[in-house]
Protein backbone atom coordinates (compact mmCIF):
# COMPACT_ATOMS: atom_id res chain seq x y z
CA UNK A 1 0.00 0.00 0.00
CA UNK A 2 2.79 2.34 0.88
CA UNK A 3 4.56 1.42 -2.35
CA UNK A 4 1.47 2.32 -4.38
CA UNK A 5 1.14 5.62 -2.51
CA UNK A 6 4.77 6.39 -3.25
CA UNK A 7 4.36 5.96 -6.98
CA UNK A 8 1.14 7.93 -6.95
CA UNK A 9 2.95 10.85 -5.33
CA UNK A 10 5.78 10.56 -7.83
CA UNK A 11 3.30 10.51 -10.69
CA UNK A 12 1.47 13.56 -9.36
CA UNK A 13 4.73 15.51 -8.96
CA UNK A 14 5.82 14.49 -12.45
CA UNK A 15 2.47 15.52 -13.93
CA UNK A 16 2.61 18.90 -12.17
CA UNK A 17 6.18 19.42 -13.39
CA UNK A 18 5.27 18.57 -16.99
CA UNK A 19 2.27 20.90 -16.81
CA UNK A 20 4.43 23.70 -15.46
CA UNK A 21 6.99 23.09 -18.22
CA UNK A 22 4.31 23.17 -20.91
CA UNK A 23 2.70 26.32 -19.52
CA UNK A 24 6.05 28.13 -19.13
CA UNK A 25 7.12 27.29 -22.69
CA UNK A 26 3.77 28.33 -24.14
CA UNK A 27 3.80 31.61 -22.21
CA UNK A 28 7.39 32.43 -23.17
CA UNK A 29 6.71 31.46 -26.79
CA UNK A 30 3.68 33.77 -26.88
CA UNK A 31 5.68 36.66 -25.39
CA UNK A 32 8.58 36.12 -27.82
CA UNK A 33 6.31 36.04 -30.91
CA UNK A 34 3.69 38.63 -29.93
CA UNK A 35 4.85 41.02 -27.23
CA UNK A 36 8.61 41.07 -27.79
CA UNK A 37 9.25 40.68 -31.51
CA UNK A 38 12.88 40.54 -32.59
CA UNK A 39 12.63 43.51 -34.96
CA UNK A 40 10.74 45.82 -32.56
CA UNK A 41 12.15 44.83 -29.16
CA UNK A 42 15.33 42.78 -29.71
CA UNK A 43 16.48 42.98 -26.08
CA UNK A 44 13.16 41.72 -24.70
CA UNK A 45 12.99 39.05 -27.38
CA UNK A 46 16.45 37.75 -26.46
CA UNK A 47 15.71 37.66 -22.73
CA UNK A 48 12.36 35.90 -23.16
CA UNK A 49 13.92 33.24 -25.38
CA UNK A 50 16.91 32.82 -23.07
CA UNK A 51 14.59 32.32 -20.07
CA UNK A 52 13.25 29.01 -21.42
CA UNK A 53 16.31 26.96 -20.52
CA UNK A 54 16.88 28.11 -16.89
CA UNK A 55 13.16 28.01 -16.06
CA UNK A 56 12.85 24.50 -17.48
CA UNK A 57 15.92 23.31 -15.54
CA UNK A 58 14.61 24.88 -12.34
CA UNK A 59 11.24 23.13 -12.70
CA UNK A 60 12.91 19.77 -13.40
CA UNK A 61 15.36 20.10 -10.49
CA UNK A 62 12.58 21.16 -8.12
CA UNK A 63 10.50 18.17 -9.17
CA UNK A 64 13.47 15.81 -8.68
CA UNK A 65 14.13 17.27 -5.25
CA UNK A 66 10.49 16.80 -4.27
CA UNK A 67 10.52 13.21 -5.52
CA UNK A 68 13.68 12.39 -3.52
CA UNK A 69 11.92 13.39 -0.32
CA UNK A 70 9.49 10.50 -0.82
CA UNK A 71 12.19 7.84 -0.97
CA UNK A 72 13.74 6.20 2.04
CA UNK A 73 17.21 7.72 1.70
CA UNK A 74 19.56 8.78 4.44
CA UNK A 75 19.54 12.40 5.51
CA UNK A 76 23.10 12.95 4.33
CA UNK A 77 22.36 11.48 0.90
CA UNK A 78 19.25 13.65 0.45
CA UNK A 79 21.16 16.72 1.60
CA UNK A 80 24.00 15.97 -0.84
CA UNK A 81 21.62 15.53 -3.76
CA UNK A 82 19.77 18.73 -2.89
CA UNK A 83 23.07 20.63 -2.79
CA UNK A 84 24.00 19.20 -6.20
CA UNK A 85 20.63 20.21 -7.66
CA UNK A 86 20.91 23.68 -6.12
CA UNK A 87 24.44 24.11 -7.52
CA UNK A 88 23.28 23.12 -10.99
CA UNK A 89 20.45 25.64 -10.72
CA UNK A 90 22.85 28.39 -9.65
CA UNK A 91 25.19 27.67 -12.58
CA UNK A 92 22.34 27.67 -15.10
CA UNK A 93 20.96 31.00 -13.86
CA UNK A 94 24.49 32.45 -13.69
CA UNK A 95 24.92 31.61 -17.37
CA UNK A 96 21.61 33.27 -18.17
CA UNK A 97 22.54 36.52 -16.41
CA UNK A 98 25.98 36.50 -18.05
CA UNK A 99 24.56 36.10 -21.56
CA UNK A 100 21.82 38.67 -20.92
CA UNK A 101 24.26 41.27 -19.59
CA UNK A 102 26.59 40.83 -22.56
CA UNK A 103 23.71 41.17 -25.03
CA UNK A 104 22.27 44.19 -23.24
CA UNK A 105 25.62 46.01 -23.14
CA UNK A 106 26.23 45.35 -26.84
CA UNK A 107 22.74 46.62 -27.60
CA UNK A 108 23.29 49.85 -25.66
CA UNK A 109 26.65 50.32 -27.34
CA UNK A 110 25.04 49.93 -30.76
CA UNK A 111 22.40 52.52 -29.91
CA UNK A 112 25.14 54.81 -28.48
CA UNK A 113 22.86 57.54 -27.17
CA UNK A 114 24.37 61.00 -26.75
CA UNK A 115 26.18 61.25 -23.42
CA UNK A 116 25.79 57.54 -22.65
CA UNK A 117 28.71 55.79 -20.96
CA UNK A 118 28.10 52.69 -23.11
CA UNK A 119 30.26 53.53 -26.11
CA UNK A 120 32.21 51.24 -28.46
CA UNK A 121 35.50 52.07 -26.72
CA UNK A 122 34.08 51.42 -23.24
CA UNK A 123 32.21 48.25 -24.20
CA UNK A 124 35.09 45.78 -23.50
CA UNK A 125 35.65 47.30 -20.05
CA UNK A 126 31.98 47.04 -19.07
CA UNK A 127 31.67 43.54 -20.51
CA UNK A 128 34.62 42.34 -18.46
CA UNK A 129 33.37 44.11 -15.32
CA UNK A 130 29.89 42.59 -15.59
CA UNK A 131 31.38 39.15 -16.24
CA UNK A 132 33.62 39.37 -13.16
CA UNK A 133 30.72 40.54 -10.95
CA UNK A 134 28.43 37.72 -12.12
CA UNK A 135 31.14 35.06 -11.73
CA UNK A 136 32.06 36.25 -8.23
CA UNK A 137 28.40 36.34 -7.14
CA UNK A 138 27.86 32.84 -8.58
CA UNK A 139 30.89 31.54 -6.69
CA UNK A 140 29.59 33.15 -3.51
CA UNK A 141 26.24 31.38 -3.87
CA UNK A 142 28.01 28.07 -4.50
CA UNK A 143 30.15 28.53 -1.38
CA UNK A 144 27.03 29.31 0.65
CA UNK A 145 25.30 26.24 -0.77
CA UNK A 146 28.16 23.93 0.24
CA UNK A 147 28.66 25.80 3.55
CA UNK A 148 32.27 26.76 2.77
CA UNK A 149 33.67 29.38 5.16
CA UNK A 150 34.82 32.34 3.07
CA UNK A 151 36.49 34.23 5.92
CA UNK A 152 39.90 32.67 5.35
CA UNK A 153 39.62 33.17 1.60
CA UNK A 154 38.75 36.85 1.97
CA UNK A 155 41.55 37.42 4.47
CA UNK A 156 44.09 35.78 2.18
CA UNK A 157 42.82 37.78 -0.79
CA UNK A 158 43.11 41.01 1.21
CA UNK A 159 46.70 40.31 2.24
CA UNK A 160 47.67 39.33 -1.30
CA UNK A 161 45.95 42.44 -2.67
CA UNK A 162 47.87 44.75 -0.31
CA UNK A 163 51.20 43.11 -1.19
CA UNK A 164 50.52 43.32 -4.92
CA UNK A 165 49.37 46.93 -4.58
CA UNK A 166 52.64 48.02 -2.96
CA UNK A 167 54.80 46.01 -5.35
CA UNK A 168 53.08 47.22 -8.51
CA UNK A 169 51.72 50.64 -7.57
CA UNK A 170 52.75 52.18 -10.92
CA UNK A 171 51.02 49.40 -12.83
CA UNK A 172 47.91 49.74 -10.66
CA UNK A 173 47.93 53.51 -11.25
CA UNK A 174 48.10 52.94 -15.00
CA UNK A 175 45.29 50.38 -14.85
CA UNK A 176 43.01 52.70 -12.87
CA UNK A 177 43.85 55.57 -15.20
CA UNK A 178 43.03 53.31 -18.15
CA UNK A 179 39.63 52.55 -16.64
CA UNK A 180 38.90 56.27 -16.19
CA UNK A 181 40.08 57.05 -19.74
CA UNK A 182 37.82 54.35 -21.19
CA UNK A 183 34.89 55.57 -19.10
CA UNK A 184 35.43 59.31 -19.69
CA UNK A 185 36.43 58.83 -23.35
CA UNK A 186 38.50 62.02 -23.94
CA UNK A 187 39.65 60.51 -27.23
CA UNK A 188 39.04 57.44 -29.37
CA UNK A 189 41.01 55.32 -31.80
CA UNK A 190 41.76 57.36 -34.93
CA UNK A 191 41.75 60.77 -33.18
CA UNK A 192 44.70 63.16 -33.43
CA UNK A 193 45.79 64.23 -29.96
CA UNK A 194 48.52 66.41 -28.46
CA UNK A 195 49.69 65.71 -24.91
CA UNK A 196 51.57 67.91 -22.44
CA UNK A 197 55.00 66.62 -23.41
CA UNK A 198 54.42 67.72 -27.02
CA UNK A 199 53.81 64.39 -28.76
CA UNK A 200 51.20 64.65 -31.50
CA UNK A 201 49.80 61.76 -33.45
CA UNK A 202 46.95 59.42 -34.26
CA UNK A 203 45.65 57.15 -31.50
CA UNK A 204 46.17 53.56 -32.62
CA UNK A 205 45.33 51.66 -29.43
CA UNK A 206 43.75 52.37 -26.04
CA UNK A 207 44.67 49.76 -23.46
CA UNK A 208 44.18 49.47 -19.73
CA UNK A 209 47.88 50.17 -19.08
CA UNK A 210 48.92 52.52 -21.89
CA UNK A 211 47.85 54.41 -24.99
CA UNK A 212 49.74 54.20 -28.27
CA UNK A 213 49.90 57.04 -30.80
CA UNK A 214 51.48 57.09 -34.26
CA UNK A 215 53.35 60.33 -34.98
CA UNK A 216 53.83 61.99 -38.35
CA UNK A 217 57.38 60.61 -38.35
CA UNK A 218 55.84 57.12 -38.45
CA UNK A 219 57.01 56.42 -34.90
CA UNK A 220 54.70 54.68 -32.44
CA UNK A 221 54.84 56.23 -28.98
CA UNK A 222 53.67 54.19 -26.00
CA UNK A 223 52.40 56.53 -23.25
CA UNK A 224 51.41 55.25 -19.77
CA UNK A 225 47.80 56.07 -18.98
CA UNK A 226 48.70 57.68 -15.65
CA UNK A 227 50.66 60.39 -17.52
CA UNK A 228 47.75 61.08 -19.86
CA UNK A 229 45.16 61.04 -17.06
CA UNK A 230 47.12 63.60 -15.01
CA UNK A 231 47.93 65.94 -17.89
CA UNK A 232 46.23 68.13 -20.45
CA UNK A 233 45.09 66.52 -23.69
CA UNK A 234 44.27 68.41 -26.88
CA UNK A 235 42.01 66.37 -29.14
CA UNK A 236 42.23 67.87 -32.62
CA UNK A 237 39.58 65.48 -33.95
CA UNK A 238 36.91 66.30 -31.36
CA UNK A 239 33.94 68.58 -31.86
CA UNK A 240 30.95 68.37 -34.14
CA UNK A 241 33.06 66.85 -36.92
CA UNK A 242 36.66 65.94 -37.67
CA UNK A 243 37.51 69.28 -39.32
CA UNK A 244 39.98 71.54 -37.54
CA UNK A 245 41.18 75.14 -37.93
CA UNK A 246 44.73 76.02 -38.94
CA UNK A 247 46.41 79.36 -38.23
CA UNK A 248 49.18 80.66 -40.54
CA UNK A 249 50.95 83.74 -39.10
CA UNK A 250 52.71 86.16 -41.47
CA UNK A 251 54.23 89.63 -41.08
CA UNK A 252 54.39 92.46 -43.63
CA UNK A 253 56.41 95.65 -43.63
CA UNK A 254 55.10 98.88 -42.16
CA UNK A 255 53.53 100.98 -44.88
CA UNK A 256 51.97 98.01 -46.69
CA UNK A 257 48.39 98.21 -47.94
CA UNK A 258 46.56 96.18 -45.26
CA UNK A 259 43.45 95.76 -47.44
CA UNK A 260 45.59 94.32 -50.22
CA UNK A 261 47.27 92.00 -47.72
CA UNK A 262 43.85 90.70 -46.57
CA UNK A 263 42.70 90.11 -50.14
CA UNK A 264 45.88 88.29 -51.11
CA UNK A 265 45.75 86.00 -48.07
CA UNK A 266 42.10 85.09 -48.63
CA UNK A 267 42.69 84.42 -52.36
CA UNK A 268 45.61 82.15 -51.48
CA UNK A 269 43.39 80.21 -49.08
CA UNK A 270 40.61 79.76 -51.66
CA UNK A 271 43.15 78.60 -54.23
CA UNK A 272 44.33 75.75 -51.98
CA UNK A 273 42.33 72.62 -52.86
CA UNK A 274 42.51 71.07 -49.38
CA UNK A 275 41.15 74.13 -47.59
CA UNK A 276 37.44 74.11 -46.74
CA UNK A 277 35.28 76.87 -48.23
CA UNK A 278 32.77 76.49 -45.40
CA UNK A 279 33.53 77.96 -42.90
CA UNK A 280 35.19 80.45 -45.22
CA UNK A 281 38.86 81.45 -44.83
CA UNK A 282 39.59 84.64 -42.90
CA UNK A 283 42.53 87.04 -42.61
CA UNK A 284 43.05 88.90 -39.33
CA UNK A 285 45.31 91.85 -38.47
CA UNK A 286 46.58 90.71 -35.09
CA UNK A 287 49.21 93.16 -33.79
CA UNK A 288 51.76 95.89 -34.44
CA UNK A 289 55.02 94.00 -34.22
CA UNK A 290 58.50 95.33 -33.53
CA UNK A 291 59.35 95.40 -37.24
CA UNK A 292 56.20 94.16 -38.98
CA UNK A 293 52.43 94.28 -39.14
CA UNK A 294 51.36 90.85 -37.88
CA UNK A 295 48.57 89.11 -39.81
CA UNK A 296 47.09 85.65 -39.43
CA UNK A 297 45.36 83.50 -42.01
CA UNK A 298 42.69 81.22 -40.52
CA UNK A 299 41.45 78.27 -42.57
CA UNK A 300 39.58 75.02 -41.92
CA UNK A 301 40.81 71.63 -43.14
CA UNK A 302 38.98 68.32 -43.44
CA UNK A 303 41.44 66.22 -41.47
CA UNK A 304 44.08 67.30 -38.90
CA UNK A 305 46.35 64.58 -40.26
CA UNK A 306 47.11 66.77 -43.28
CA UNK A 307 47.84 69.97 -41.35
CA UNK A 308 51.60 69.95 -41.95
CA UNK A 309 51.31 69.54 -45.71
CA UNK A 310 48.58 72.17 -46.03
CA UNK A 311 50.52 74.73 -43.98
CA UNK A 312 53.55 74.13 -46.23
CA UNK A 313 51.41 74.72 -49.34
CA UNK A 314 49.94 77.89 -47.88
CA UNK A 315 53.31 79.29 -46.84
CA UNK A 316 54.73 78.71 -50.34
CA UNK A 317 51.68 80.26 -52.00
CA UNK A 318 51.72 83.30 -49.66
CA UNK A 319 55.40 83.98 -50.36
CA UNK A 320 54.84 83.87 -54.13
CA UNK A 321 51.64 85.93 -53.96
CA UNK A 322 53.32 88.62 -51.83
CA UNK A 323 56.22 88.80 -54.31
CA UNK A 324 53.81 89.30 -57.22
CA UNK A 325 51.85 91.99 -55.31
CA UNK A 326 55.08 93.78 -54.16
CA UNK A 327 54.22 93.18 -50.49
CA UNK A 328 57.38 93.16 -48.45
CA UNK A 329 57.98 90.54 -45.75
CA UNK A 330 60.39 92.20 -43.29
CA UNK A 331 63.03 90.57 -41.15
CA UNK A 332 64.48 91.69 -37.87
CA UNK A 333 67.66 93.77 -38.32
CA UNK A 334 69.77 95.71 -35.80
CA UNK A 335 72.39 98.37 -36.50
CA UNK A 336 75.41 98.82 -34.22
CA UNK A 337 76.61 102.36 -33.53
CA UNK A 338 80.06 102.84 -31.94
CA UNK A 339 80.42 106.04 -29.92
CA UNK A 340 84.13 105.79 -29.31
CA UNK A 341 86.92 103.42 -30.18
CA UNK A 342 89.40 101.92 -27.75
CA UNK A 343 92.93 103.23 -27.94
CA UNK A 344 95.06 101.52 -30.55
CA UNK A 345 92.20 100.27 -32.75
CA UNK A 346 92.54 101.34 -36.36
CA UNK A 347 89.86 103.57 -37.77
CA UNK A 348 89.44 101.42 -40.88
CA UNK A 349 88.83 98.28 -38.83
CA UNK A 350 86.22 100.10 -36.73
CA UNK A 351 84.44 101.26 -39.86
CA UNK A 352 84.20 97.69 -41.10
CA UNK A 353 82.62 96.61 -37.81
CA UNK A 354 80.13 99.49 -37.89
CA UNK A 355 79.21 98.73 -41.49
CA UNK A 356 78.03 95.22 -40.69
CA UNK A 357 74.50 94.81 -39.23
CA UNK A 358 73.48 92.00 -36.89
CA UNK A 359 70.63 90.03 -38.38
CA UNK A 360 68.29 87.93 -36.24
CA UNK A 361 66.17 85.27 -37.82
CA UNK A 362 63.17 83.60 -36.24
CA UNK A 363 63.13 79.80 -35.88
CA UNK A 364 61.04 77.89 -38.38
CA UNK A 365 58.51 75.56 -36.82
CA UNK A 366 57.98 72.27 -38.63
CA UNK A 367 54.23 71.66 -38.51
CA UNK A 368 54.72 67.98 -39.36
CA UNK A 369 56.24 67.31 -35.95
Amino acid sequence: MEQNSLWVDVSVITLIALTALLFANLLLGYLASRRFKSDAKPTGHFIVRALRFPISISIILFALGSILNHFSLSTSAVSLLHDIFRSMDILVWGQFFYRSSQFYLKRLSAINAQGSIIKPQTLPLLENTSAVVIVLFTLYLLFVTWEIDMTAWLASAGIIGIAVGFAAKDTVANLLSGVFILADSPYKIGDYIVIDSGERGKVTNIGLRSTRILTRDDLEVNIPNSIIANGKIINESAGKDIRSRVRVPVGVAYGSDIDLVRDVLVKVAYAEEEVCHEPEPRARFRAFGASSLDFELLVWIDNPEFRGRIVDNLNCAIYKAFAEADIEIPFSQHDVYIKSMPDGMEHGHAAKIAAHGIQNTQPIIDENK
